[in-house]
């Protein structure tokens, strides 16, 4: 096969071709390397590109297939890790030039699950620098670009997973989302990223807002991929006592009969004219699928863009340690939003978080009249990389969310959330839909996902480069 075969072909079926031995994982892993270091160039998905350890790997992975020991789910497929998961052999740096070459001494609960099913780890890809924003630099690695369209952004801070499922380095990536980072780069690079229920996926060291999930070219992929870093772990005292429901056998089951919310803009958000507009051509098929689809208000909406602003800049106050050292090494923004919080009492932020469970019931309450909400994952499409704001938004020293206020909402009340490709913008940008379940309905997620794909498939798209 040639590489852009190789690179496209989808997990589920490269690990059938695998067990039956029609692809050998080391040719395989021979051929998508040699893509890979190609079109890294262009590209820079890789914070830490692991090529020959990749290679030993594969010849292990062919060597157990021929002797008959046990095959995992996922023997000898190549899989990325954000470069804020913690990994025994690779480096975890965060995009940061303060924790350079920084090397942890275990796995992440989820890296272990994936390479017990025979994943293979090639690298860690990029993010931006401590996933403080939705745009694909960092101090660390630069720009890396969307493959749509080089120098754009790819999203962030899964900047690297997007942008290597986009450009065909495998099909399993794995990215973390606090406040839309799974979602945004599979909006701006046209691929499918999920956001899990909170607790779904362990997360050693949890914040209570990121969630761990998988970033792919296909629907099923990702529910493979779920399925295998689902499930309770001791790391985690947040995570769900109950394991993954079985996601792949069940994501023929459809939308019919569902009822599904569509609000364009939450009340809240300015969108562009051609994000809004395929958006809402993507919500009326929903209709062609069987389900009931209404126009609907979302009044608990009001109240997030001061309570994610708030919180965002006051969070990252911890971060405020390595200013008097690194300031001038660190994101400009990043520095900015740091200083935005420094004088917080703590009796403010008692008081917002306050204000914040009442938003987070809110949500669930609203939530009870609906299986499903639908609005934009973003309300821009790609812009240059170098910027924080595409030039027809305002300015600001950091606050990227105005064009991201679709995504955080899910992170403070932890329902799954995907983003799902949705068409194209007149000069060939991605956009994607973002579908919102109950909290706990992953698999409803998946399914509303993946009838929407059967009926306006995006897989088949790739970017030239």
């Amino acid at each position: 096969m040639d590489s852009e075969t190789i690179g496209f072909i989808p997990a589920v079926e490269l690990a059938e071709l695998i067990l039956t031995k029609e692809i050998s994982p080391v040719e395989y892993m021979h051929v998508l390397l040699a893509r890979i270091a190609e079109l890294e160039p262009k590209v820079n998905a890789f914070a830490y590109f692991a090529a020959d350890r990749a290679m030993d790997d594969a010849k292990k992975a062919e060597a157990a297939l021929m002797s008959g020991a046990r095959i995992g789910r996922l023997h000898g497929v190549p899989a990325t890790i954000k470069d804020h998961s913690i990994t025994k052999d690779m480096p975890t740096q965060h995009g940061s030039k303060i924790v350079t070459g920084d090397q942890p001494i275990e796995d992440a609960p989820i890296v272990s699950r994936l390479r017990d099913e025979g994943a293979i780890i090639i690298g860690k890809t990029t993010v931006s620098e401590f996933g403080w924003t939705g745009v694909s630099r960092s101090p660390l690695t630069g720009i890396t670009s969307n493959p749509w369209k080089l120098g754009y952004n790819a999203g962030a801070s899964s900047a690297g997973a997007g942008a290597a499922a986009a450009a065909g380095y495998g099909p399993l990536h794995q990215g973390s989302d606090g406040a839309g980072s799974i979602r945004m780069p599979a909006h701006f690079s046209g691929v499918f990223g999920l956001k899990p229920s909170f607790g779904r996926v362990p997360v050693s060291g949890s914040d209570m807002t990121t969630h761990y999930g998988p970033m792919t070219r296909t629907v099923a992929d990702s529910a493979l991929m779920l399925e295998v870093m689902a499930g309770p772990h001791f790391l985690d005292h947040t995570s769900l006592e109950v394991g993954p429901a079985n996601y792949l056998a069940r994501l023929r089951e459809g939308v019919k009969g569902r009822r599904i919310a569509y609000s364009p803009d939450l009340g809240v958000s300015r969108v562009d004219p051609e994000v809004a507009e395929l958006v809402k051509a993507a919500v009326a098929r929903f209709t062609e699928l069987g389900a009931i689809v209404e126009e609907v208000p979302t009044p608990w909406a009001k109240d997030g863009p001061e309570l994610i602003r708030f919180f965002w800049s006051a969070h990252l106050t911890d971060l405020a340690q390595y200013l008097p050292k690194w300031e001038a090494e660190m994101d400009p923004g990043l520095v900015a939003c740091i200083k935005h919080s420094e004088n917080v009492s703590f009796a403010r932020y008692q008081e917002m978080s306050k204000r914040k469970m009442v938003y987070i019931e809110n949500i669930h309450r609203w939530f009870r009249d609906w299986d499903f909400l639908l609005t934009p994952s973003a309300s821009v499409a790609a812009f240059p990389a170098e910027k924080l704001m595409p030039d027809h938004w305002p300015t600001h020293a950091w606050d990227w969310i105005m064009w991201a206020e679709f995504s955080y909402p899910f992170n403070m009340s932890w329902n799954p959330a995907a983003s799902v490709p949705c068409g194209f913008t007149p000069v060939g940008l991605p956009v994607g839909l973002q579908i919102v379940g109950k909290r706990f309905d992953d698999l409803g997620v998946l399914q509303a996902s993946a009838t929407f794909e059967q009926l306006q498939p995006w897989a088949n798209k790739r970017p030239r480069l």
